[in-house]
């Protein structure tokens, strides 16, 4: 192997903006500012997730952030707006958010430490979405 994840995060993160809990807490309510949650739904049924977070599954976030893509969201086509990505831990965060600079996202960050250092800090967390309940298919 060539190089490792170990190395790409850390070669990312020489070249991102990277927050501390204090600096991505105190940005929660500005309008100016969309929390970016990378993680897969299970981990926000499991955790909770930072109040009002964009959901971007990992998977799917260039496809959603591209304008080009059938599959883009407008949430990533705001003017003057700053995109904080997190994830459970930091990792597919660091990767995404040197991503999204590549693709021209000019300003990007990312959580250190990621959701579990938030929710370790004492920050604001919101309730565990829920699935909504499926009723029994008739026989």
């Amino acid at each position: 192997m060539k190089i490792g994840y170990k190395a790409l995060i850390e070669n990312a993160e020489k070249e991102i903006e990277t927050l501390d809990q204090a600096a991505a807490a105190a940005l929660l309510n500005d309008p100016g500012v969309v929390f970016v949650d990378l993680r897969d739904p299970r981990e926000l049924t499991r955790e909770g997730k930072i109040p009002g977070a964009f959901h971007a599954p990992r998977g799917m976030l260039e496809f959603w952030v591209d304008p080009e893509s059938p599959y883009h969201k407008p949430v990533f086509a705001r003017p003057h707006t700053r995109y904080v990505l997190f994830c459970a831990a930091g990792w597919r965060s660091a990767l995404a958010t040197k991503t999204l600079q590549e693709m021209g996202l000019e300003s990007v960050a990312h959580i250190d430490g990621g959701f579990t250092a938030w929710k370790e800090s004492g920050a604001p967390v919101a309730d565990k979405p829920h699935k909504p309940h499926k009723p029994p298919k008739a026989a």
